[in-house]
């Protein structure tokens, strides 16, 4: 199943359009995408049964975040041992877990300003939560998996790096628009390999991230148990669950993002996020 925000009402993405789901289900769930979580169990039942509800056509400039309020947004840093190499850091023992704060999330095609010449790009699969909870078991932690999309961890690394006494990685990580996700939310079914999916981004044509998510130090359904080991999930939630090698800060010498510059960001089997700097 893959759901979209258009216009900001929940939509039901078929071969043939999206499907208004307020509309097509007489109001019994509402437009507003944010609310499905808490019905996620419901909707799945229902939306597996609406091959032939009308569609309606749309266009890729109307799509806004599928999960445009989460309650919390969880990011993941050094999840990928290659990513951790560039930046001469070691990959820790518990995931370094840091937060993106939910006012940063945004969707595609967005206009994000570029807050300083330090400004950084990290393509990142996402996580969404559909059933909560707390201790969940590794075992089980897919089926608490609403779906996955898209995401662009930007990253301002004055404010990250440089702050004394201690480093501001969250505040480096909220700046307005700092966190696209989309096109859709995809649930882990449409995936022969949930665990294993071609990641990438392009900065102006140029691919500059290139991996595979089976990479992660640390997996999706592991991230799911540790978490809650320790915090409660709540239905929409979401994870950025780290970023491959690649990133500008990594290089030498370090390479920053224009204005001007446009960011896709690719996820086998789910789409490209498209992010523009001004």
């Amino acid at each position: 199943m893959r759901i979209a925000n258009i216009n900001g009402r929940l939509a039901l993405i078929q071969a043939s359009g999206a499907v208004d789901v307020e509309k097509a289900s007489n109001g019994r769930f509402a437009a507003d995408p944010q609310a499905i979580f808490d019905r996620w169990t419901e909707f799945r039942a229902w939306a597996g049964v609406q091959s032939g509800s009308a569609a309606d056509a749309f266009t890729d400039h109307e799509l806004q975040p599928p999960v445009p309020r989460p309650r919390q947004v969880f990011a993941i840093g050094l999840n990928y041992r290659a990513h951790a190499d560039e930046t001469a850091l070691e990959t820790p023992e518990f995931p370094h877990v840091f937060t993106k704060f939910p006012s940063c999330i945004t969707g595609q095609n967005a206009q994000v300003t570029r807050v300083s010449e330090s400004v950084d790009w990290e393509v990142e699969l996402v996580v969404v939560i559909g059933a909560g909870g707390r201790a969940i078991d590794e075992a089980d932690a897919w089926s608490h998996v609403a779906g996955l999309t898209v995401g662009q961890d930007l990253s301002e690394r004055e404010i990250m790096l440089n702050s004394r006494p201690w480093p501001q990685i969250s505040l480096g990580k909220s700046h307005a628009g700092f966190g696209p996700i989309g096109p859709y939310l995809v649930t882990a079914d449409e995936f022969q390999n949930p665990d294993d999916l071609a990641i990438s981004c392009s900065l102006n044509g140029e691919k500059v991230q290139d991996s595979r998510t089976g990479d992660m130090v640390v997996g999706v359904p592991g991230l799911v148990s540790k978490l809650s080991s320790i915090v409660t999930l709540w239905p929409g939630d979401i994870i950025f669950t780290g970023t491959p090698e690649g990133v500008g800060v990594g290089r030498k010498p370090p390479r920053f993002l224009q204005t001007g510059d446009a960011l896709l960001s690719t996820i086998e089997g789910i789409g490209t996020l498209r992010t523009n700097l001004r």
